[in-house]
C-alpha cells in the first residue's frame, strides 16, 4: 500500500484524516456543495484533456468497476512515453507503490510538459504542492519532465482553460515530498487510530469529511464512496 497523491495531500493536511480514509472511511461525510464542486472539477478536467487537439487517454478500469488499474494504467503511459506519443492524458506512474495520474502531459524536443487541471481561477499553494507530488513521483520514475503549468478556469467559456507556469516552485517540492512521504506511508497503515488536536487543519485548506467524528458531533454514516473514484485518479 503506498500513497496516491490524494492521500499524500490529505496526510499533509492532518495525518488523521488519511488514516480514517484508510481505516473508517464510513465515517465521511461529504456535504452535496462539496460533491457539486468535485463533479464540476471532474467536468473540467475531461474537458481539458482535448485543449492540445487529439489525445491519448491512459483510464483503464478494473473489470466490472469505476475504480482505475492503476498497474495497467502505469503499463500502458510506458509504452505510450516509449512511442513518443504528443499528448497523453491521465498518464500514470508508480513508484514504490506511490501512485499519480498526471492530467496531461504533452511531447517537447527533450521529454514531456506536465500541466495539472483545476476548476479555479487562481492558482493556490496547495495546486503546486500537488503538482510537486506528482513531479516527484514522475521524475523518480524516470519521465523528463520540463515546464510544470496549472491550468486553471478562465472567464472565457469558449475557451476556459489558462495555463499559469509554476515550474520552478514545484519541482522545489520534491525533497519536501520525500520527506514526508514515507513517514505518511508508514502512518497510514498503523492498527491504533492516529490521535490529532482539533485545529486550523480542520478546515483548511478544505474543510475535513470527518469534521463532525473528530469534534465529537452526532454523524451519519456516509455513503461508502472510493476516494479515487470521487477525485477521478
Amino acid at each position: 500500500m503506498g500513497l496516491t497523491k490524494t492521500d499524500f495531500m490529505r496526510g499533509i493536511q492532518c495525518p488523521k484524516m488519511l488514516w480514517l480514509d484508510k481505516h473508517k472511511p464510513g465515517l465521511r461525510v461529504i456535504p452535496p456543495e462539496v460533491r457539486a464542486r468535485l463533479d464540476a472539477g471532474n467536468d473540467f478536467g475531461d474537458k481539458a484533456m482535448g485543449m492540445f487537439g487529439p489525445y491519448e487517454e491512459m483510464t483503464v478500469y478494473l473489470p466490472g468497476s469505476t475504480i482505475p488499474d492503476k498497474k495497467k494504467m502505469a503499463a500502458k503511459t510506458a509504452l505510450h512515453i516509449e512511442l513518443g506519443t504528443p499528448v497523453i492524458c491521465e498518464a500514470a506512474f508508480i513508484y514504490y507503490n506511490h501512485y499519480c495520474a498526471a492530467d496531461i502531459l504533452r511531447k517537447t524536443d527533450t521529454g514531456y510538459d506536465f500541466y495539472e487541471v483545476k476548476n479555479a481561477p487562481e492558482v493556490h499553494e496547495q495546486f503546486i504542492k500537488d503538482a510537486g507530488f506528482q513531479f516527484y513521483i514522475m521524475d523518480r520514475c524516470k519521465v523528463r519532465i520540463g515546464k510544470i503549468f496549472i491550468v486553471t478556469h478562465g472567464p472565457d467559456e469558449g475557451d476556459p482553460f489558462v495555463p499559469v507556469e509554476i515550474t520552478e516552485k514545484a519541482k522545489a517540492y520534491a525533497p519536501w515530498v520525500n520527506e514526508r512521504i514515507w513517514d505518511l506511508n508508514r502512518m497510514q497503515k498503523e492498527r491504533e487510530e492516529v490521535e490529532a488536536e482539533p485545529g486550523e487543519q480542520c478546515t483548511h485548506p478544505y474543510e475535513c469529511w470527518y469534521y463532525g467524528y473528530c469534534h465529537g458531533e452526532k454523524c451519519k454514516a456516509a455513503e461508502q464512496i472510493s476516494m479515487e473514484g470521487l477525485l477521478g485518479l
